[in-house]
């Protein structure tokens, strides 16, 4: 039952949930989100891959290295039934080259993550964030270096402004290295803020879309309604990402989500899914979890078919207000929008 896409203008087909591990390790603030260790990790591994996710989503600062290491050790024996991502980019330590996308670091850290995940390549390898004081040039060639010594298969980027990323294309297209084929976003019905540039972005250049904290840390999972209070969860730990700007729009956005939910005999946490992986643009939606029954309910959202009204009724009260230039271009220039101009302006049916 597992759907599985394109990866942006790669060849690389992915399923449409990726698992990952964010959840794994527990070290320092990790801890906030999960401590699962490797026989958990063995045992919700083989979980997704009885569902049909052939890819596993990591980072090299996740418990600083213990979670690509916790997975390496899961994975033992069975590599070649996964594609495996990770990053690069956030610190690794206190040095001052301990974190960007130098050529140093980038190469230091490429060594650890493979060494951690007991494997001679990964296959999609994101940096994880912008370095405004590395040359481009330096950062993307370094990038090119890896993919054509076979240490890593595709180029990925994450967390990068809709200028940012432009820059990065245009600067790969110029010295002929190679483009980034995924773009990793946080996109959710809590924030749809990656509509007004990162998902037209990836449209119009060709990037497939993943999604990470498809459930907004867990606030669109059911458990956080008005007036109530959740017996566990992120408002008990100091983890705030991503923060809550509108605590009345997220509640009226749970409440649809929750009736919807209702009327197709599913779960919110599955709607939530759902909804994502019908909007343009997305290949799949990262999906993690500190418990196992919580995995096995978003493995379930594959099977939830929300319909044209039900996607409308979520667009509409998840609406994100349009910023400048965008309330000025819908008042006059709608009429000759694109297909990445209307990932934000949906005509209502």
């Amino acid at each position: 039952m597992m759907e599985f896409r394109q990866l942006g203008r790669s060849g690389l087909r992915v399923s449409v949930l990726a698992m990952g591990t964010m959840t794994f390790g527990g070290s320092d603030v990790f801890g906030n989100v999960g401590d699962t260790d490797a026989a958990g990790a063995r045992r919700q591994i083989d979980m997704c891959l009885d569902a049909g996710v052939n890819l596993v989503d990591t980072a090299n600062m996740y418990s600083a290295g213990a979670a690509e290491d916790i997975l390496g050790q899961a994975i033992a024996g069975r590599r070649d039934r996964v594609l495996l991502s990770s990053k690069v980019r956030l610190p690794m330590g206190e040095g001052p080259n301990d974190e960007g996308l130098s050529r140093y670091h980038i190469l230091e850290q490429i060594e650890g993550t493979l060494r951690r995940l007991r494997t001679d390549h990964v296959d999609i390898y994101h940096v994880h964030q912008w370095d405004g004081l590395t040359p481009l040039e330096e950062t993307l060639e370094t990038l090119d270096s890896l993919v054509r010594s076979g240490k890593v298969r595709y180029l990925g980027v994450s967390n990068y402004s809709g200028w940012q990323l432009m820059k990065a294309l245009c600067v790969a297209d110029t010295h002929g290295c190679q483009r980034f084929v995924s773009n990793q976003i946080y996109y959710s019905l809590e924030s749809r803020d990656a509509e007004y540039e990162l998902v037209p972005l990836s449209l119009d250049q060709g990037l497939g879309i993943m999604v990470w904290s498809p459930l907004a840390g867990g606030l669109l999972s059911g458990k956080y309604r008005r007036g109530q209070d959740a017996t566990d969860g992120r408002h008990l730990t100091e983890w705030s990402e991503p923060p809550v700007r509108n605590e009345d729009k997220l509640y009226d956005t749970i409440e649809t989500v929750v009736g919807i939910a209702s009327a197709h005999d599913a779960s919110p946490a599955q709607v939530s899914l759902a909804y994502l992986l019908a909007k343009p643009g997305v290949t799949c939606v990262v999906v993690g979890a500190r418990k196992d029954e919580q995995l096995a309910d978003n493995l379930g959202a594959v099977h939830v078919q929300l319909t044209e009204e039900d996607v409308d009724r979520l667009d509409k009260v998840s609406a994100p207000d349009l910023i400048y230039p965008h309330w000025h271009q819908a008042d006059l220039v709608a009429g000759r929008f694109s297909e990445a101009d209307l990932a934000l302006h949906r005509p209502a049916r």
